[in-house]
């Protein structure tokens, strides 16, 4: 009886296992592959989730942007962490977003800022910003976006690009989530009217959380009510739980302006 029930603990676990490996693979495969090309030339590789259509309701936009580990261009290493969770069952249920998570190529950054003891945003946005803003305004044109629920989130150096879109275009976004992110302090006045919930590991080591308490400070100064998530036990990987977290996914697609 005990070898039986061994065999069975084994079998339940191989079954769990290759089910999930099954559901992240089903997950990642309804991303359409997709390039943007601008006008001069510039091309921007995405994936696009489009969970539901029909002729008149107006969906939800939410753009994803990945950390610096999966940079390039294959167009697949950017659904890796985080993006697939928009793609649950229940999510795509619930919500029915429009989702598009660009892959920003090798050597090139997300967000522009330079760094003295703060984060200071620069004039003008790296190509890959530039090329994401006139996808997104492609995309609204193209699509039944909903222009009131426009959402952004990004992990690591796609927190901190989350933050530069937001500081550099604070009218296009209904709400954003950085994660384990930063931004420039002296912008929050421009971006206090936006919702935000900002997530962080208090032992990350690869950004320092101090960067987003010093945010947190910033925008309730400039009047703004951020949502602040730093988990107590947790280092760089904080997007693990931010993703997964459905209170925060009910609360972004709640934001309109």
């Amino acid at each position: 009886m005990k070898s039986l029930n061994t065999n069975w603990t084994k079998i339940s676990i191989l079954l769990f296992f290759f089910g999930s490996i099954t559901n992240s693979f089903s997950q990642v495969s309804i991303f359409s592959h997709e390039k943007y090309i601008s006008v001069t030339g510039d091309t921007l590789q995405y994936r696009q989730l489009v969970c539901d259509y029909d002729t008149i309701s107006k969906y939800p936009l939410v753009i994803f942007l990945h950390g610096s580990g999966e940079r390039g261009n294959d167009n697949e290493a950017q659904l890796k962490w985080g993006v697939t969770n928009f793609a649950s069952t229940e999510n795509m249920k619930l919500y029915r977003p429009i989702v598009i998570a660009p892959q920003c190529p090798r050597n090139m950054d997300w967000s522009n800022f330079s760094y003295n003891d703060s984060l200071t945003l620069q004039p003008t946005p790296t190509k890959p910003m530039k090329l994401l803003i006139e996808l997104i305004n492609q995309t609204i044109k193209n699509f039944p976006v909903d222009p009131n629920r426009i959402y952004i989130t990004g992990l690591s150096m796609g927190g901190l690009g989350t933050f530069d879109a937001i500081s550099r275009y604070p009218d296009l976004f209904a709400a954003a989530v950085p994660v384990c992110g930063a931004g420039d302090v002296s912008k929050a006045q421009d971006i206090a009217h936006i919702p935000i919930w900002i997530f962080h590991g208090a032992l990350d080591s690869a950004v320092n959380p101090n960067l987003d308490q010093d945010m947190l400070k910033a925008l309730t100064k400039a009047g703004a009510h951020p949502g602040f998530t730093q988990y107590p036990k947790t280092g760089h990987f904080s997007w693990i739980a931010a993703y997964s977290d459905p209170m925060m996914m009910a609360w972004l697609f709640k934001q309109h302006k």
